[in-house]
């Protein structure tokens, strides 16, 4: 079976974020992507220059025109800006209930522009975290869901994951996947938790400055590849495989002077020298 998948996330014209790369994510690992627009960008690979928000009530309209008629297996939701539509996709979401729901809590941009009104971050954390079967935050939005200061370390970084857990809803389909790229030094981990095992994704830092769009990219990755398992873990290590050879592919495309996107489709285009 070919899963249908949803992105529910702001659109950046450059293609390297957003609702862009989550289709392009989605379509390299084998799933049929859908849309629905929460948020419109002015961006390009240097800054953010604008932010135009869609009205709530347009919100429900695409995703209630959608869910009508397609069998939506796996939902991501990224930036959705505001803290009316983030009430809004949870009502939805509470109302759809697909079975695997992907939250990657998007609050800043890779050029430090913030993508998440203040405000929205109780909805947040109080109405779509707990609608999730996987979160998948960065150390920084890892410590605005928990009002706590950003980790620093490997030891502070396991018990985050914990705490992060205890957000969720208390059954053992869900997960919090840490981001652990904030740390310092060469040597990466990503944490897997569903409340009883704790499960570590090593990595080595790929020294790039085209890394536009990582954190879509990988939320995208896991939606695309849950449904396609029965086991999450397996899903999850794919997704940071797929992640890491999109990084190391980066340097190959060519797009904007500031920081460029990964190479979505690097197992599809041949290499270049």
């Amino acid at each position: 079976m070919i899963p249908n998948t949803l992105s529910i996330a702001g659109v950046d014209p450059s293609g390297g974020a957003g609702v862009l790369a989550d289709i392009k994510a989605m379509s390299a690992l084998g799933a049929y992507g859908t849309a629905v627009i929460a948020a419109l960008t002015a961006q390009n690979t240097k800054a953010v220059t604008g932010i135009s928000p869609v009205p709530p009530d347009f919100v429900t309209a695409q995703i209630d025109t959608l869910f009508a008629d397609v069998s939506i297996h796996a939902v991501k939701i990224g930036m959705l800006g505001q803290r009316s539509v983030t009430e809004t996709v949870a009502d939805r979401m509470a109302h759809w209930r697909p079975a695997h729901l992907v939250l990657d809590p998007v609050m800043i941009a890779k050029s430090q522009d913030a993508l998440l009104e203040p405000d929205a971050v109780h909805a947040l954390r109080e109405a779509l975290v707990p609608l999730a079967t996987m979160i998948t935050p960065n150390l920084p939005e890892a410590g605005v869901l928990l009002d706590a200061r950003p980790v620093e370390t490997l030891k502070e970084m396991r018990r985050t994951a914990e705490k992060l857990r205890r957000l969720m809803a208390d059954n053992d389909q869900c997960w919090v996947y840490l981001k652990g790229g904030h740390l310092p030094g060469d040597d990466l981990v990503d944490m897997l938790h569903d409340g009883d095992r704790l499960v570590e994704l090593p990595a080595r830092r790929i020294h790039t400055p085209n890394t536009h769009g990582t954190g879509c990219t990988l939320s995208a990755a896991l939606a695309a590849l849950l449904p396609q398992h029965t086991d999450t873990v397996e899903a999850a290590r794919q997704a940071h495989q797929y992640l890491l050879a999109a990084i190391a592919r980066a340097d190959e495309l060519s797009v904007g002077s500031g920081h460029g996107p990964v190479q979505h489709f690097h197992s599809w285009w041949p290499a270049i020298k």
